[in-house]
């Protein structure tokens, strides 16, 4: 925490500085927050390369959100295994990729963006 709060403190309230060197008294963790948004459709997308985003802990947030989908009638991710990079998980209502390369925003991206809006968020 206090790496990411002294690299990047417009990102967080000052509050969350108190989490410095001690993030293990933080009172919710990542997959928590995920967990809110059911049971609507969630999508995480990593980059292999990204070590700030931690790719196989968004991963892991998935996974461990998708108990709250199913809980409301839903399938979350559908998947428990890290997937390779260049893979796409599109099981229920969460769907997760890892991409090849570095922090950024690719047509890869994009193209998993709109097949999973247009699964969810169009009129049929």
């Amino acid at each position: 925490m206090a790496a990411i709060n002294d690299r990047f403190p417009h990102w967080f309230d000052d509050n969350f500085t108190r989490y410095d060197d001690a993030e293990d008294a933080l009172p919710v963790d990542q997959h928590m927050l995920l967990a809110l948004i059911a049971p609507r459709p969630l999508y995480v997308a990593s980059a292999s390369e990204d070590q700030w985003a931690d790719p196989e802990g968004e991963f892991l947030s998935c996974v461990h959100a998708s108990p709250v989908y199913a809980l409301l009638g839903h399938e979350g991710l559908g998947a428990e295994t890290f997937p390779e990079p260049g893979t796409r998980i599109r099981g229920g209502r969460i769907a997760y990729h890892l991409r090849r390369g570095a922090h950024d925003v690719t047509d890869f991206d994009w193209q998993g963006y709109l097949d999973f809006a247009d699964r969810y968020l169009t009129k049929r």
